[in-house]
């Protein structure tokens, strides 16, 4: 493909952005052209596919910054009529009486691809062109996150064997060099880019490299102090001591048995929840009950209404 081929393209139409917009405006709407338009959603359609490689031929231009310059300097002084309507010293296309002059009759009719060689990658001063970058999106388990997973992949470029690494968090852009479309003349391939989505796991959550989980514990258990065995994600269950006077939310640390990394492993952090029953034996109300009025003398709430001047209401409260 020439220079002109290239240049009469306009990369910014095909991506559907001003030809102003910022890097983040560009990279946003490549990816949701990339995601409507992946020949993984639209297997079978050659349209769908043709404009898939257009935006991603686009994208691989104008998001670098110095391609997407010669780009713009390219099509002003190569798209047609009068040196694109550049006005110069002599008028329009910057010469003496504004004569209407053909770029290609400028430079003796050659191929423009010697005048812009290696504004593409494609011209001579450059060599062939860099395959371009190819982007996708993956939704793995919460256990494949941790773990990392090995996956087929289905790509325009033909079908790959892709790594995901182990510990990779939800909503992470990955990139895989060299799997994307090849390049011209055995040139080097592009670049693959996966958006990872992570599935929620029904126990555990994640905090950078610590795993979460929230175990329920008893009344007595809380009151009196306890030994307790808590899950974890790989492996048996591992054993905590809770110490007496534990509240609801107070958190325990099990190290090591979190995301696994060569050089330092996470933890797994327990936060308790004291559970109530919801149904009591008569033995077990009547040892409520006893426990109620041995206990009458305790107000969990008379520190909060001491700092909010409500003390007083609080003990006519008690006393009614």
């Amino acid at each position: 493909m020439s220079a002109k081929d290239l240049y009469e393209k306009d990369y910014y139409k095909i991506l559907g952005v001003p030809k102003d917009a910022d890097a983040a405006t560009i990279k946003k709407a490549y990816r949701k052209l990339a995601k409507d338009l992946h020949p993984d959603a639209n297997a079978g359609d050659k349209k769908i596919e043709e404009k898939f490689k257009a935006v991603s031929e686009a994208y691989d231009v104008v998001s670098d910054p110095k391609r997407r310059a010669e780009y713009d300097e390219a099509r002003r002084y190569g798209s047609a009529g009068p040196m694109g309507g550049r006005r110069g010293p002599g008028g329009p296309g910057g010469f003496p009486g504004g004569q209407n002059v053909n770029v290609e009759d400028l430079f003796g009719g050659g191929d423009l691809s010697d005048i812009f060689g290696g504004l593409f990658g494609g011209g001579r001063q450059r060599g062939p062109r860099k395959g371009a970058d190819l982007e996708t999106s993956v939704t793995i388990s919460f256990e494949d996150s941790i773990h990392g997973v090995t996956m087929p992949l289905r790509l325009s470029a033909g079908n790959i064997s892709a790594r995901i690494p182990a510990g990779v968090k939800n909503d992470q852009r990955i990139r895989l060099k060299g799997k994307g479309q090849p390049g011209e003349q055995n040139a080097p391939a592009g670049d693959l880019f996966i958006n990872v989505a992570v599935s929620p796991h029904p126990v555990f959550g994640r905090d950078g490299d610590n795993l979460t989980v929230t175990v329920p514990i008893r009344f007595d258990e809380a009151v009196n102090g306890a030994d307790i065995k808590v899950p974890v994600l790989d492996g048996p269950a591992v054993t905590i001591r809770i110490p007496a006077g534990t509240k609801t939310g107070a958190k325990f640390r099990a190290r090591g048995k979190g995301v696994v990394r060569t050089e330092k492993s996470g933890d797994l952090i327990v936060s308790v929840d004291i559970a109530v029953p919801k149904d009591l034996t008569p033995a077990a109300q009547k040892a409520l009950d006893d426990f109620a009025a041995a206990t009458n003398d305790f107000d969990p709430r008379e520190e909060l209404m001491r700092k909010t001047g409500n003390l007083s209401e609080a003990r006519k409260g008690s006393d009614d």
